[in-house]
């Protein structure tokens, strides 16, 4: 029962941590990354698909990424939903694909950016603390049925609470790489 509970709280953890992951990949930076498009919805045939159903994203530095369409009706979709975007972006179709240029941050624009990679971390750093609470509640409970010891219970708890500890320093490290790219 032990084990049950640890290996799915650390799949918890392990999940969130992917997920903060990929919530950074979408936030802009100095850097050019596809991350920062390919999610983004595209009217293509009256129906909004994510742009990486309809092209490749790749990067051309310093400052530009590169859509290839690869079908030339969705080139205006893609330039709309670009321009929809708050990413405060500029495109120009060129045939079949689309360029995208990044402008420089400024640094009011980098602190704001800074604030809100802050603020994703901590509600990470929050869904690990509910899953802590969560398998403690669990082991509370099946001490309670019998399964666990009292001795196996606080075992449990200083296991979990470890796990908890290494889930928040990844989330740091996580964070201090990003902040690092958003001031460069």
């Amino acid at each position: 029962m032990e084990e049950k509970i640890i290996e799915e709280f650390k799949n918890n953890i392990k999940s969130a941590i992917e997920a903060l992951r990929k919530d950074f990949q979408g936030i802009r930076t100095n850097r050019p990354n596809p991350a920062l498009l390919e999610d983004l919805k595209v009217n293509y045939y009256d129906q909004l698909v994510p742009l990486k159903q309809v092209g490749t994203t790749s990067i051309e530095p310093p400052r530009n990424i590169i859509i290839q369409v690869w079908d030339k009706e969705a080139i205006t979709g893609v330039l709309k939903a670009i321009e929809a975007s708050d990413l405060g972006v500029s495109a120009s179709a060129d045939g079949m694909m689309v360029r995208v240029s990044l402008p420089e941050l400024s640094q009011e624009r980098r602190e704001e950016v800074s604030r809100h990679v802050r603020k994703v971390a901590e509600g990470y750093r929050i869904q690990v603390r509910n899953f802590r609470d969560d398998a403690n509640k669990a082991a509370q409970k099946s001490e309670g049925e019998g399964e666990i010891s009292e001795d196996g219970k606080f075992k449990l708890k200083e296991k979990i609470q470890e796990e908890t500890e290494k889930g928040n320093k990844e989330i740091e490290k996580i964070l201090e790489v990003k902040l690092a790219e958003v001031s460069l």
